[in-house]
C-alpha cells in the first residue's frame, strides 16, 4: 500500500467518517478529517469575535492560528496551537458558522496547503468535501459517499443530543446548499470517483466495498 491516496468525498451523515476510520486502519493507514481543519479555523475565528459575514478579516487572519491534525484512525485529534478543540468544534455553535468560514478563498488556500503537506507522504486516507476534485485530484482511489436525506438525518440525529430527525434533515439541506453553490472549490463528484450510495448499508458493509474498490484499483 506504499504510497496509496484514498479520497473520500461526500456530503454530512453520508457515512464518511466512520467508513473513512476504518478503512484506514483496515489498511494500516494514515487518517486526515480535513472537516475538522475548517471547524478547527471556525472555532479560532468565533474565538477572536469575528463577525461570520466579514469574510475580508475572515481572510486576512486566517493565516494565524497553528492548525495541527493526528493522523492515528483509532484516535484522530485536532489541535489549534496548543488546545485540543477536538470537542469544541462538534458543538452547534462551530457547526451552524463553518460553512461561512469554509467559502472564504483564502481560508481554503491555506487549508488546502496544509492538506496537501500532509498527504504528501502518502499511506492515507482522507475525507472531506473537494478532496478527489481539489486536494489530491491524482488520488488512485477517489470515492464519492451518497445517501438519502432521510438516511444522513437519521444517523446526524443519533450522534447528537437534544434534535431530531427532521432538524437535522433541514439543517442538513441548508449546509449542502451552501457547500454545494460555494464560488471557490464547491462540493461535487470528482471525475474518476466512483459513487458509493450507503442508504442501504452498514458501516461494515459500507467498509467492505471501499476496501474492495481499493484492491480493483491499486
Amino acid at each position: 500500500m506504499a504510497d496509496l491516496v484514498v479520497a473520500m468525498d461526500g456530503p454530512s451523515g453520508s457515512g464518511k467518517s466512520s467508513a473513512s476510520r476504518g478503512v484506514a486502519r483496515a489498511l494500516g493507514l494514515r487518517y486526515l478529517d480535513t472537516g475538522a481543519q475548517y471547524r478547527a479555523m471556525t472555532w479560532w475565528i468565533l474565538r477572536q469575535g469575528v463577525d461570520l459575514a466579514d469574510s475580508a478579516t475572515i481572510a486576512a487572519r486566517c493565516g494565524e492560528p497553528e492548525i495541527v491534525s493526528g493522523t492515528d484512525p483509532d484516535s484522530p485529534a485536532i489541535h489549534v496551537g496548543a488546545v485540543d478543540v477536538a470537542g469544541p468544534i462538534r458543538e452547534d455553535e462551530v457547526t451552524s458558522a463553518v460553512s461561512a468560514v469554509a467559502a472564504v478563498p483564502e481560508v481554503r488556500a491555506r487549508l488546502v496547503a496544509l492538506q496537501r503537506e500532509i498527504i504528501g507522504a502518502g499511506d492515507i486516507v482522507v475525507e472531506g468535501r473537494d478532496i478527489g476534485t481539489v486536494v489530491a485530484p491524482d488520488a488512485p482511489v477517489k470515492i464519492y459517499l451518497t445517501a438519502s436525506p432521510e438516511a444522513r438525518a437519521q444517523r446526524r440525529s443519533a450522534e447528537l443530543t437534544g434534535t431530531t430527525a427532521e432538524a437535522q434533515q433541514a439543517a442538513l439541506a441548508r449546509r449542502d446548499t451552501l457547500d454545494s453553490t460555494r464560488k471557490t472549490d464547491p462540493l461535487s463528484m470528482a471525475d474518476g470517483a466512483v459513487e458509493l450510495d450507503t442508504t442501504a448499508l452498514n458501516l461494515d458493509e459500507v467498509i467492505a466495498e471501499v476496501l474492495r474498490l481499493v484492491k480493483e484499483r491499486t
